[in-house]
C-alpha cells in the first residue's frame, strides 16, 4: 500500500512539472518554438543570404521580424513586387528580388534608405551600435537632409522609429544580423 502511494505520489509530482512547465512562460523557453521561426524565417528570405560567419539563429528571426511583422519591403524596395507578382492586386506575391531593401522609395521630399549591407557587411552602412541608436532615436547619422528645407534635418522623417524604438535589443540585433546576411 505504502509502495503504491509513494508511486502515486511521484507521478503525481511530474504530472504537476509537466504541466507547470508547458504554460506560456516554458513556451517562451521552447526550443522548437524557437526554431520554427528561424526555420519560418529562413525560408521566407527572397533572396540568397549569406549565413558565413552569421548566427543562424538571428538570420532566420530577423527574417521572419523583417519579412513576417516589420514589412520593410514595403518602404525599402522599389518596386518591391515583380510584374505579375503584386499580392495587393490579388497576385500571387512574387517578391522583386534586385530592388528587395534597396530603398529608394519617395515619400513626399524623403527617400527611403537602401538597408542592404556595404562594402564593410554594415547593413545601411551602419555598425551594430549605430543601428541602435537610430533605431531607438531616430536620428540620420549620414545627415542626408530633404530636397526642401525641414526643421529637423537630423530625424529621419518617415521611418517609423518610435514604434522600432520600443523593440527589445534581442529583436534588433537579430534585424541586424538578417540584414547583413543579404547580397550587397
Amino acid at each position: 500500500m505504502k509502495r503504491i502511494s509513494m508511486l502515486t505520489v511521484l507521478f503525481s509530482v511530474l504530472a504537476l512539472a509537466v504541466v507547470l512547465g508547458t504554460g506560456p512562460k516554458g513556451l517562451a523557453q521552447d526550443d522548437r518554438v524557437v526554431d520554427g521561426r528561424v526555420k519560418l524565417g529562413l525560408q521566407m528570405a527572397p533572396v540568397p543570404l549569406n549565413l558565413t560567419g552569421k548566427d543562424r539563429n538571428l538570420v532566420g528571426i530577423g527574417s521572419y521580424i523583417v519579412n513576417a511583422q516589420a514589412g520593410c519591403i514595403d518602404c525599402h524596395s522599389n518596386p518591391p513586387y515583380l510584374q505579375g507578382g503584386n499580392p495587393f492586386l490579388g497576385q500571387p506575391k512574387q517578391v522583386n528580388g534586385e530592388t528587395y531593401l534597396r530603398g529608394g522609395v519617395a515619400f513626399g521630399p524623403f527617400i527611403s534608405r537602401n538597408l542592404r549591407p556595404n562594402a564593410a557587411g554594415h547593413p545601411a552602412g551602419l555598425k551594430l551600435e549605430e543601428f541602435f541608436q537610430v533605431m531607438r532615436t531616430g536620428l540620420d547619422l549620414k545627415h542626408i537632409p530633404p530636397p526642401v528645407p525641414s526643421p529637423q534635418l537630423d530625424l529621419l522623417q518617415v521611418m517609423p522609429w518610435p514604434v522600432y524604438s520600443m523593440m527589445t535589443d534581442e529583436d534588433l540585433r537579430a534585424i541586424y544580423e538578417y540584414l547583413s546576411a543579404l547580397p550587397r
